[in-house]
């Protein structure tokens, strides 16, 4: 990850400056938790996609893909944001969550507050096409998540189901992040489909990965057996019942359905799994999500920053945490 971001060292240095102050506040309560959600930044992934897809097509990074990068972190923020809120979670990354320190009303604001902020920076810079890009990543991560809270009570998620529901809910704002990174320097419709279609790819393999890493004994900042525990039908556990007897099946859903707070019972759903192949399953298409994203990524000319793109699709499927 260090020689990726070696590549855009002071780009992700001016996007840092950049976003801290497109979070202020006059506020002191809101700039209080503003400074604390700057203060315990993730990784950057998505703003790392906007500057690279960015100066895949262009030596110089213009304000408006500033505004991109900033406008995706601003977003994805607010929808983690809101998340804990309806997970009722007190941690994220290892730090308390927004709601376990400030209670959940505030919380909601906050995410609403970071919403409004990244659609006033576009509007008011007159980035229409980028908040146009944006914004139907928005509509589409509302309709995936919908989708997966009302097929998870019916536990009956086929894998075409699914793999819509992580293109709405995951895949869709770093599709988005590549094709805006790619449109401020480009402007050209072509490319920023291109490098949408790219980020879609690379952002299912992303969830993948999330998914295998509950099947895993890696600390990767969740207990094992959490998606289960929460009735999430992942990609191994889908495979895992089209593949088992009728008997089998319906032990698993029982369990999943009204034992899943059972340790025991959850280990031994956990252990099925991976018997049947459903890790495997899971990881061969992870791999064939990356391989047709860099299929896609070879079509532009060969340079220093696509192979940094290609090291941070790499890391996406790669990584232990």
């Amino acid at each position: 990850m260090d020689e990726i971001k070696q590549l855009i060292t002071k780009e992700l240095h001016d996007f840092e400056s950049k976003f801290a102050d497109a979070v202020k506040s006059h506020v002191p309560l809101l700039d209080r938790i503003m400074h604390y959600i700057v203060k315990r930044k993730g990784k950057q992934i998505r703003p790392m996609f906007v500057l690279l897809s960015a100066r895949l097509f262009s030596t110089e990074i213009q304000e408006s893909t500033y505004r991109a990068a900033a406008l995706v972190e601003l977003l994805h923020t607010a929808t983690l944001v809101h998340d804990d809120v309806v997970d009722d979670a007190n941690e994220r990354r290892g730090f308390f969550s927004i709601n376990a320190l400030w209670k959940n009303k505030i919380a909601v604001l906050v995410g609403d507050y970071l919403l409004t902020r990244g659609l006033l920076l576009s509007l008011s810079n007159h980035d229409y096409r980028t908040l146009e890009i944006l914004t139907v990543a928005v509509r589409e991560m509302s309709e995936g998540e919908l989708l997966q809270m009302e097929k998870t009570r019916k536990l009956d998620i086929q894998e075409d189901v699914y793999f819509d529901i992580i293109r709405r809910k995951t895949a869709s704002l770093l599709a988005s992040a590549c094709a805006a990174g790619a449109w401020t320097t480009s402007n050209d419709e072509n490319i920023a489909e291109q490098m949408r279609l790219f980020g879609e790819k690379v952002g299912v393999a992303f969830q993948i990965k999330d998914d295998l890493f509950d099947y895993g004994s890696d600390n990767v900042g969740k207990p094992t057996g959490i998606d289960i525990r929460e009735k999430k039908m992942t990609l191994p556990l889908i495979y895992t019942l089209q593949q088992a007897t009728p008997d089998v099946k319906r032990r698993i859903i029982n369990i999943v359905k009204n034992h899943n707070t059972d340790k025991e019972k959850v280990a031994s759903v956990i252990a099925m799994v991976k018997a049947s192949g459903g890790i495997a399953y899971a990881q061969e298409k992870m791999f064939q999500y990356r391989d047709e994203a860099l299929a896609i990524l070879h079509t532009f000319p060969d340079n220093e920053i696509r192979r940094g793109l290609e090291q941070l699709v790499r890391f996406t499927t790669d990584r232990t945490f």
